[in-house]
């Protein structure tokens, strides 16, 4: 009896952990969600803002700690396309701002023509970046793009009547003549268009503005009132009968990457001295209504079936034309429009890039954000989605600059979450 005794309080704690067991196996808890890849919220601050304002001031830890902090926003942007909905609910939940923000603005319109096939959240970031109701919007999705990517952007197209896709869908290479007929195309639709606008230019998916919409009108305006910007410069004199057997990239200092090895197999039309530069342009209506209708350049644009990128000297080959509408003829490499670091500019013009370097340029990385928002260009080129910090900043700071200099009250739905926590003074 004694034994049982001493027993009892043993007998007692296994079945009290028997029935533990048996109810845990009946109904376990809930999963514990997976450990995260990104630090605990008190390191990263109050993310993406205290981290962007850091990489703006270029604080040596902040891209390091950029590294850990890659938590991107493009669920939430994805989420609001996938199916069709309410426009005025797409509008707001995409933080498009829905009203001109100046008198100036208001009255000074610009065409885009921008071309894209992958990466939607950042196709969106950039549109609703450079939108506005009284601008116009000419988007070609390149043919290969999946069905759901064209899917969600016809379903963005369609709440907007100052946006549309390009009538004439094709597979748009990064260069080459494919790239060239994609720009002349949504030309021509935007002339025929209802809408007025007074300049256009041509953006890619792995553009980015580094100023906002009024700064943009404001520089054109200051020094390029009824003119093209087109930056390049005559051909080489020892490859001024040559073309281009690999792809030419030129910069502001004239070095040509590429092995120019053949001669051109036919003489440009019409005698035209042919320059090379910039595939990107600010152009008026006028010269574009030139290009689509003159005989020179539709000469030029046949001809320019048989050259490796013709994007690098059609525009500025016409711009050059001293008869052509805004012609430019005694320009060189004036025109900031893009801000690009070559690798061959490194230690002179900037000092390295931070990301990494593709095709001699850089695609940018947190690091090299403070350089970019010095650039006196208007866009930064390269940004992907390997790094979409790079461009959630660069954003955030886009639109805050632009309703600073708003002259209308901001609508709850044109800001951003956590604003409050940017540093405006230190990254403007």
């Amino acid at each position: 009896m004694s034994q049982l005794r001493a027993t009892k309080p043993g007998l007692l704690v296994c079945t009290a952990v028997c029935v533990c067991v048996f109810l845990y196996l009946r109904d376990p808890p809930p999963e514990e969600p997976e450990e995260s890849t990104y630090p605990a919220a008190v390191e990263c601050g109050f993310y993406p803002d205290e981290l962007c304002s850091a990489l703006f001031e270029g604080k040596e830890a902040a891209p390091q700690i950029a590294t850990f902090c890659k938590n991107p926003h493009g669920s939430q942007i994805l989420a609001h396309l996938r199916t069709p909905g309410n426009c005025s609910r797409i509008s707001q939940e995409v933080h498009l701002i829905t009203r001109p923000l100046s008198a100036e603005e208001g009255n000074f319109s610009l065409a885009y023509i921008v071309t894209t096939h992958k990466d939607l959240a950042m196709f969106v970031q950039l549109l609703r970046s450079i939108y506005v109701p009284q601008n116009l919007y000419c988007i070609h999705v390149d043919k290969k793009a999946p069905k759901k990517y064209k899917s969600a952007v016809q379903t963005l197209v369609n709440c907007f009547e100052n946006i549309f896709i390009s009538s004439k869908r094709g597979r748009v290479a990064h260069t080459g003549f494919t790239r060239l007929q994609a720009d002349l195309t949504c030309m021509r639709d935007l002339v025929r268009s209802k809408f007025q606008w007074n300049y256009v230019l041509n953006l890619c998916g792995h553009d980015f503005p580094i100023k906002t919409n009024k700064e943009i009108i404001s520089y054109i305006r200051s020094k390029w009132t009824d003119k093209n910007i087109t930056p390049g410069v005559i051909q080489p004199p020892h490859v001024a009968s040559e073309t281009s057997g690999s792809r030419l990239e030129f910069t502001p200092e004239g070095s040509i990457y590429g092995s120019p090895n053949r001669r051109f197999k036919d003489e440009p039309p019409h005698n035209l001295t042919i320059y090379f530069g910039s595939a990107y342009y600010v152009l008026t209506r006028k010269f574009v209504e030139f290009v689509l209708t003159d005989i020179r350049a539709k000469d030029l644009l046949q001809w320019s079936r048989n050259i490796q990128s013709p994007e690098q000297h059609y525009w500025v080959t016409l711009n050059r034309l001293k008869d052509a509408p805004g012609a430019t003829p005694d320009a060189g490499w004036e025109g900031d429009i893009r801000a690009i670091k070559w690798r061959n500019e490194e230690g002179s013009v900037h000092d390295g890039c931070k990301g990494r370097y593709v095709h001699e340029s850089c695609v940018y990385g947190p690091g090299d954000l403070p350089w970019i928002i010095r650039s006196p260009s208007l866009f930064a080129s390269k940004v992907d989605s390997t790094d979409p910090l790079v461009v959630t900043c660069l954003e955030r700071r886009h639109r805050l600059q632009a309703l600073r200099q708003a002259e209308v009250p901001a609508e709850p739905h044109w800001r951003f979450q956590q604003e409050s926590h940017f540093n405006t003074t230190r990254s403007r």
